[in-house]
């Protein structure tokens, strides 16, 4: 099952949804799909939607799912990945009037160079991108807030500063 996700932002993303859509309509997506569609004016045709979900729904359509698509944003892609689920993350472009600029260009290219995610950089690719997804192990999420924790306090310690 694919759990797709555009966030909450106000900005449309409709190519996305428009491309998983196109995925479950072709079959590659056997066990279906449902996605989550925030302000896009696009409406699936062949799969579950709902614009907007609450935690709990989130957190259930989360759990039910073996693959996430999503949008470029870190927070999307970090818990989803801190899940253990396949991630495909796709940047919104500023372009397409998806978001004010390119960010999640970068931010889903370095996720993927961490071999985190499956980057995915244009919709249109999505089919190729599903199936290496499928295919793929990626590696599990680390936090470096307690490292960086650490850093931090012995860098005010160095500082002769009070903790």
């Amino acid at each position: 099952m694919i759990f797709v996700t555009v966030g909450s932002q106000k900005f449309q993303f409709d190519r996305l949804i428009k491309a998983v859509d196109a995925l479950v309509a072709s079959g590659a997506a056997e066990s279906g799909a449902f996605a989550q569609t925030g302000a896009c004016t696009y409406m699936p045709q062949h799969m579950r939607h709902e614009a907007f979900l609450d935690r709990e729904a989130f957190r259930v359509r989360m759990d039910a799912c073996d693959v996430v698509v999503t949008h470029g944003g870190t927070g999307a892609i970090i818990g989803a990945v801190k899940d253990g689920k396949k991630v495909i993350a796709v940047p919104r472009r500023a372009r397409y009037g998806e978001h004010v600029d390119d960010h999640q260009t970068e931010i889903v290219r370095q996720f993927g160079e961490m071999g985190l995610i499956e980057p995915c950089m244009d919709p249109a690719d999505l089919p190729a991108a599903y199936a290496r997804a499928l295919s793929k192990d990626y590696l599990p999420y680390k936090s470096n807030t307690a490292r960086f924790c650490a850093d931090l306090v012995e860098y005010i310690d160095s500082l002769g500063g009070d903790r």
